[in-house]
């Protein structure tokens, strides 16, 4: 009985972290524009690059096609002129030689994190102080600098529906960086994961930021002022580092700098991944977020609002109770508490897929995963295992190589 009562109690907790995760969500002015695009800074983009596909040249493209008034450096980083990534850069400088714009051989390895080192180089020729590191595989629209500078004019919010007093520091803002949707999944893997990133990652940061202002930051953009990157240690302080996005915002923010969010959010677009692909990337995600917030990423497991109900109902399924009569016949009866049982979980399981499919329509302004609805609980499913398999290791697969994460977030050769 006291079992049964803590798994519906667990059952209603996840249920109630979903909705409060939803509505934190719903209350932030995704994909809202500024109309006041006066604040043009001179910005300096570092573009780390490791290897080419399908998208890469498109990717790449969107950054010399910015509609941004003030002035731009790009700088490309690579680890040697072997490339692929040279090729691709090497026509985008030739079609656009207006740009300043420049291919970097970064050869220097600094640390186990070969895009931090490729970063740390870049730096060192950057001309501006306001520095946008991008991953490669981000597609951004063509409004996208105007918009993710804006936040640095304040050190008030100008995105919550009401201007907020700074409450870290002196309020300035350091940095900026955007939420970030997996776009045209390829396969069934991908289909998967998108949930766990379109549906689910966005709306609880948004979670998290409704406790206690932003202490990381999301790799996808990021804007970052000169003075808050060398006062957090700058790049070379992340070279060991696994988790540079979140060290880098953790770091700005205990250097007394605000973290902001950009409202505008970009597309990650990635060619076909297998299971194997997609199953590793989400446990190296989960082993790398498990150390960097290990009490948060443990009780992370109580909001997963179709696990708890699915337990709660196997402990308390519903059961043909056969009683034996003394004149020895043996009739069947059914539990009052089948159905209300059955009622209660699939409210939850309701509940949880339809706020799901909600997150990602409010993302990616589309309806074309509402066919994948079936995926929801599947994801929630797997990532009980993946949650599970985060402490049972600290072993990751990350660019083709096999590495630790040690305790404090550092990267070791395995």
């Amino acid at each position: 009985m006291i079992l049964h009562d803590i798994l519906a109690a667990l059952a209603l907790l996840s249920l109630g972290l979903t909705l409060w995760q939803w509505l934190a969500a719903r209350r932030f002015p995704l994909h809202r524009r500024v109309t006041d695009k006066s604040f043009a800074p001179a910005v300096t983009l570092l573009k780390p690059l490791k290897g080419a596909d399908e998208h890469t040249e498109a990717c790449l493209r969107r950054w010399f096609a910015q509609d941004y008034a003030g002035e731009i450096q790009i700088l490309f980083g690579v680890a040697s002129t072997d490339d692929p990534a040279c090729v691709v850069a090497r026509k985008l400088l030739g079609e656009f030689p207006q740009r300043d714009a420049e291919l970097v051989v970064c050869g220097e390895r600094l640390g186990a994190n070969a895009k931090v080192s490729k970063l740390a180089q870049l730096q060192r020729r950057a001309k501006h102080d306001v520095l946008v590191i991008s991953d490669a595989d981000v597609f951004v629209p063509p409004d996208l600098l105007a918009n993710v500078v804006h936040p640095l004019t304040t050190a008030l919010s100008l995105y919550d529906g009401e201007r907020v007093a700074a409450r870290t520091g002196e309020g300035r803002v350091g940095l900026v960086n955007c939420f970030y949707r997996l776009t045209a999944p390829s396969t069934i893997a991908m289909r998967w994961e998108t949930v766990a990133v379109n549906a689910d990652f966005w709306s609880q940061v948004l979670q998290s930021r409704s406790l206690k202002p932003l202490d990381f930051a999301l790799g996808a953009v990021m804007a970052v002022r000169r003075a808050a990157l060398e006062q957090s240690g700058g790049f070379t302080a992340l070279a060991d580092y696994l988790a540079d996005d979140f060290q880098l915002g953790n770091r700005v923010a205990r250097a007394g700098w605000r973290v902001e969010l950009c409202p505008v959010v970009v597309e990650c677009r990635d060619p076909a991944k297998s299971w194997r692909e997609v199953w590793a990337h989400q446990l190296r995600w989960a082993r790398t977020i498990r150390v960097c917030q290990p009490l948060p990423y443990f009780f992370s497991i109580l909001s997963n609002a179709t696990l708890w109900p699915l337990v709660w109902l196997w402990i308390a399924h519903p059961t043909i109770v056969l009683a034996t009569h003394a004149t020895g016949s043996v009739t069947t009866t059914w539990s009052l508490t089948v159905p209300m049982s059955l009622f209660a979980v699939g409210v939850c399981l309701l509940l949880r897929i339809l706020t799901a499919l909600d997150l990602q329509r409010r993302l990616t302004q589309s309806r074309a995963h509402f066919r994948d609805w079936w995926l929801v609980p599947v994801k929630d499913l797997l990532h009980a295992a993946i949650w599970l398999l985060a402490f049972t290791s600290n072993r990751v697969e990350w660019r083709g190589e096999r590495l630790r994460v040690q305790r404090d977030g550092r990267l070791a050769k395995d």
